[in-house]
């Protein structure tokens, strides 16, 4: 037994309620499924000072802008509310607390095994995005168990901590807006491991990103010469640069090298300089976890997706919120909708030629 649906859309973030805004517009039987206890929950559980970089502007789904302001930045639980309320807008029918634990295919049906049962699908579109098991690096192992150690995708506030100086790693945009709040209460150390490009929110009145629109780098994509050096860009810090610039002049925090171990309580860099630490924050990311996939052909030999602009070579698999799927923008909230239109056209077309209605 179990439930038999045309189309079943794997995460019910950004990306797969994008995807539900289209298949709402269908015919087809579809449902969207997700471990979470509510919409917009991945977004809630995220620590507390988290603002975005994109303005709500930005920041919208297709059919419905996101409320506010449209230059004002929101907060991560304005994230979270107006997922939640999409999904409810647009009635996309969606499975929570049900966690994805295998997926099969055979004879033209994906299989897919969950924690609330099995179900059974003609075309499955995987929507979990980039951020999905955090990362650690295994120099954590050798910290001392005096010391406190969290990553980014669990802290929450300062508070957290235990008193005393606190090393933040990792350069990105979480990693330093961490470390610029720590700043206000105690002694940070922040390994940015490599040179970071700094870039305003804001450049003559206008939100760097209406610039990058008008430029073509939001809508560039990877079969273009300007995408293509684009992608091989790292991402730039947004609009925190001047406040992390102020507190370094003024001592508060104290920018390191890339850690190259931990001795005890003991942080060591490549210069063989040390600090001691209370705490560390491992603003080390993300990486994509796909094991739970039982299909030959879906994944390449590091792991990662196999994919043309979303469409796997297994027929009637597709994926959406990648990287860099076809855009610049494609993770991003305000990016994934163009993506999701066209699987859904692909969809359409797969289902039209194997004679489905």
């Amino acid at each position: 037994m179990g439930r038999n649906v045309d189309i079943l859309v794997i995460g019910a973030g950004q990306s797969g309620l994008a995807m539900g805004y289209f298949l709402k517009q269908q015919s087809k039987s579809f449902v969207l499924v997700d471990a979470e206890k509510r919409v917009g929950d991945v977004w809630r559980n995220r620590y507390d000072s988290l603002v975005l970089f994109t303005p709500r502007s930005y920041s919208s789904l297709p059919g419905l802008a996101f409320p506010g302001d449209p230059n004002g930045l929101p907060n991560k639980d304005d994230v979270a509310d107006y997922l939640e309320a999409y999904a409810n807008r647009f009635s996309i029918p969606i499975d929570l607390q049900t966690k994805v634990q295998g997926m099969e295919f055979a004879d033209g049906v994906f299989h897919v095994l969950t924690s609330q049962g099995d179900y059974y699908a003609k075309q499955v579109v995987i929507a979990t995005g980039p951020f999905q098991k955090p990362f650690t690096p295994n120099m954590a192992g050798s910290v001392s168990e005096k010391v406190y150690q969290m990553h980014s995708a669990v802290y929450h506030s300062p508070k957290e901590l235990r008193p005393g100086a606190a090393l933040v790693v990792g350069g990105g945009n979480t990693g330093v807006q961490i470390a610029i709040e720590l700043s206000k209460e105690r002694e940070v150390y922040l390994a940015l491991g490599e040179e970071r490009k700094f870039m305003p929110l804001n450049l003559l009145t206008k939100s760097i990103f209406w610039w990058f629109d008008k430029l073509g780098m939001l809508h560039a994509n990877i079969d273009t010469k300007f995408g293509k050096w684009l992608k091989q860009q790292k991402d730039p810090i947004f609009g925190l640069g001047p406040e992390l610039k102020s507190l370094v002049a003024q001592g508060k925090i104290k920018l390191m090298p890339k850690v190259s171990g931990f001795s005890g309580k003991e942080a060591v860099f490549p210069d063989k300089s040390r600090i001691t630490v209370q705490n560390v924050v491992w603003a080390t990311g993300f990486y994509r976890d796909y094991s739970w996939i039982d299909i030959d052909g879906v994944l390449d030999q590091k792991g990662n997706v196999i994919h043309q602009r979303g469409i796997s070579p297994i027929s009637g698999l597709y994926f959406l919120g990648q990287p860099w799927q076809y855009r610049r923008g494609s993770a991003l909230i305000g990016g994934v909708g163009k993506d999701a239109e066209y699987l859904m056209k692909e969809i359409n077309c797969r289902m039209l030629e194997s004679g489905e209605r």
